[in-house]
């Protein structure tokens, strides 16, 4: 593989318990023409260990673990990770979780058992700046958003530097990154980067939260 080729591709690390489903996740990542699995985790304090120093493109989160949970998981990871897009997996439909999930840092939700062609295009969408949520709770989600402004929504932007605040207020209108990123004339790293900082000031670990600051939710 020539250095084009390898840089072209997600690098994508694993935390599932269950070896068969470890296994199988693995198998569809690295028989991918754009993905790789750079590790596949069994435990949460596995992944705790191992993957800051591999720094993933993306981790496919399971929800159920052994010792520390998934959300904590994502919640310790998404801060020492802000550029790493987290998706959570798990069979559950309970609302409850996927909310859980996102105000950790996930930045989407797949249901098991999830197949190739599902997979690679929730990788992809991450990849791009959006946020695959599973349908049974997108519309959930979006009604969340709709409280009007808040009467004190310039002291949140207020505390973040111009091209922060200008970046928030394209999310709470709902653009992802690669949007953001041609509206603004910056590269999508350069709106991850501002994003990155904008959720430390701001004390949220996801785009869900920041926008829910924005709106006075948070």
């Amino acid at each position: 593989m020539n250095d084009n080729a390898a840089a072209s591709l997600t690098m994508v690390a694993i935390v599932e318990d269950d070896g068969a489903i470890r296994q199988e996740l693995r198998d569809l990542l690295d028989a991918g023409t754009d993905t790789r699995c750079v590790a596949a985790c069994a435990s949460g304090e596995e992944a705790l260990e191992r993957l800051p120093g591999l720094r993933p493109d993306v981790i496919l989160m399971d929800y159920h673990l052994p010792g520390i949970d998934g959300v904590a998981c994502v919640r310790r990871l998404s801060g020492q990770l802000p550029q790493t897009d987290i998706l959570m997996l798990s069979v559950a439909d309970d609302t409850d979780v996927v909310f859980a999930a996102l105000q950790a840092g996930a930045i989407g939700y797949l249901h098991k058992p999830i197949t190739a062609a599902p997979l690679f295009d929730a990788i992809r969408l991450a990849r791009s700046g959006g946020a695959p949520i599973h349908i049974g709770i997108a519309r959930r989600l979006i009604m969340s958003f709709r409280k009007p402004a808040a009467a004190d929504r310039p002291a949140v932007t207020g505390i973040l530097a111009p091209r922060e605040a200008e970046i928030l207020r394209l999310m709470a209108k709902g653009h992802q990154h690669k949007e953001i990123a041609a509206k603004l004339g910056i590269s999508i790293t350069t709106v991850r980067s501002h994003t990155a900082h904008m959720y430390r000031k701001l004390q949220v670990q996801s785009q869900a939260q920041a926008v829910a600051r924005y709106h006075d939710r948070g």
